[in-house]
């Protein structure tokens, strides 16, 4: 099964981006995944291609349309369609790697890319989008966070990584921040790498990852924990 995605976004140049290059690249030029940029403002009825109004009780900036982005949902996402429609939005809940597995394991996603002060309510609650934040942060659009949404996602497929433990060793897939890394040369500006690693005792050497995950995160993370 392809994973596919279709962003919904007001600058479709901005996408494959990354995401043409390394193993998502590869991968989406294998088939393993499949990637549609669509132009909101195809979906706009006025001559100017409007797609954002100004917001109802007064404020700063502009709102984007219920009615053009639902034209653009419906089209990117017809009835029967099994795959989740995402909002990238600073208020939505925090990305995490248990949230990535999930989509990786499905169909694909609808991803709208929002601009502006926002998107109409009435839009979010009509279409079901699950709003998603990337961090405790403003971008200047949601296409950003959906290349890095993708990113986490493409990853996972089946395929994409050369060794799929390596997906398994890594920061938060255990709850932990991931372990220290060493590698040649052993001595590095009078900094040699941790005797246990190159003792050859595999028990012990998994003893010393655990500790470093727990000492970091405790450090670090401890709303982890």
């Amino acid at each position: 099964m392809t994973f596919k995605a279709s962003v919904l976004t007001l600058y479709p140049e901005m996408f494959p981006g990354a995401l043409g290059l390394s193993l998502a690249g590869r991968a989406l030029e294998a088939g393993t995944w499949s990637l549609e940029a669509i132009q909101i403002r195809d979906f706009a009825t006025d001559r100017h291609r409007t797609v954002d109004d100004t917001p109802a009780g007064g404020g700063a900036g502009m709102v984007m349309r219920a009615d053009v982005l639902a034209k653009a949902i419906d089209h990117a996402s017809p009835e029967g369609d099994a795959r989740p429609r995402l909002l990238m939005s600073p208020r939505g809940k925090p990305l995490t790697q248990a949230r990535v597995r999930e989509l990786a394991a499905g169909p694909g996603a609808v991803i709208l890319c929002g601009r502006f002060e926002g998107v109409d309510q009435r839009l979010i609650e009509a279409r079901g989008l699950e709003e998603v934040s990337v961090g405790d942060f403003i971008l200047s659009g949601g296409e950003p966070a959906a290349l890095v949404l993708l990113d986490a996602v493409v990853r996972l497929l089946p395929g994409v990584m050369g060794n799929a433990v390596s997906g398994e060793e890594e920061s938060f897939e255990n709850g932990l921040l991931e372990h220290p890394h060493y590698t040649r040369p052993q001595e590095f500006e009078g900094r040699e790498i941790p005797e246990v690693l190159i003792s050859g005792n595999h028990k012990k050497i998994a003893a010393w990852r655990r500790a470093e995950s727990e000492k970091l995160t405790k450090e670090r993370r401890p709303d982890l924990l």
